[in-house]
């Protein structure tokens, strides 16, 4: 059975950080590119960032340079470092695992951004 769990959402005061975390198993990490998305409400699910396999990064224009994807192959886990956060950021962050056809979805972590 293929889990994606994520974790490290929460509640942040605009400026501040947060880093999500997701542990993937019953699938070959390794071989999946991994990426994060967003939905806000009344919107749709956009990406926001993905990693293949080999390392290789690409972002949403709205967060680059704010936040970092990152993975690690050993732990079977994804993450995305989010710093300096806006109320704009505010979504349920979903992690998700690519391999041609295959994909598997999380069930989400809300990030809320909000003084």
């Amino acid at each position: 059975q293929v889990q994606l769990v994520e974790s490290g959402g929460g509640l942040v005061q605009p400026g501040g950080s947060l880093r999500l975390s997701c542990v993937v198993s019953g699938i070959t990490f390794r071989f999946y590119a991994m990426g994060w998305y967003r939905q806000a409400p009344g919107k749709q699910r956009e990406l926001v960032a993905d990693i293949s396999g080999s390392m290789r990064t690409k972002y949403a224009d709205s967060v680059k340079g704010r936040f970092t994807i990152s993975r690690d192959n050993a732990k079977n886990t994804g993450y995305l470092q989010m710093n300096s956060l806006k109320p704009e950021d505010r979504a349920v962050y979903y992690c998700n695992a690519q391999m041609g056809t295959r994909q598997y979805w999380g069930q989400g972590t809300q990030v809320t951004v909000s003084s």
